[in-house]
């Protein structure tokens, strides 16, 4: 069984940084394609960034520039890298994968992932 595990979330001032880890048992990292999403209160979760088998990556437009998304196969690990943070990053941060048939393929949709973890909470004070 799938089983992803977030860590890194917290409270931080606006310009601060916060570095999300989301490690990923019970599959073949290496053949997975994860990706983070947030939900804020009152809102629908949303699409943050994903990466590919290959390395490619994909942002939503409110966090390019600031946000990174990496891999390490070796540790089964995705991480988020979050600079200049913004009290609107408030959320809870989740972690999700699926397997993907193409090294190239980003999933960027939410029906797109099989597997997700439980979620870190991220509070940005102004």
């Amino acid at each position: 069984q799938v089983q992803l595990v977030e860590s890194g979330g917290g409270l931080v001032q606006a310009g601060g940084s916060l570095r999300l880890s989301c490690v990923v048992s019970g599959g073949t990292f290496s053949s997975a394609a994860p990706g983070w999403f947030r939900q804020a209160p009152g809102k629908e979760r949303e699409f943050v960034a994903a990466i590919s088998i290959s390395g490619g990556r994909y942002y939503a437009d409110s966090v390019k520039g600031r946000f990174t998304i990496s891999r390490d196969n070796a540790k089964n690990t995705v991480f988020l890298q979050m600079d200049s943070l913004k009290p609107e990053d408030t959320a809870v941060y989740y972690c999700a994968a699926r397997t993907a048939a193409y090294d190239w393929f980003v999933p960027k949709m939410q029906n797109e992932y099989a597997h997700w973890g439980q979620g870190t909470q991220v509070t940005v004070s102004s």
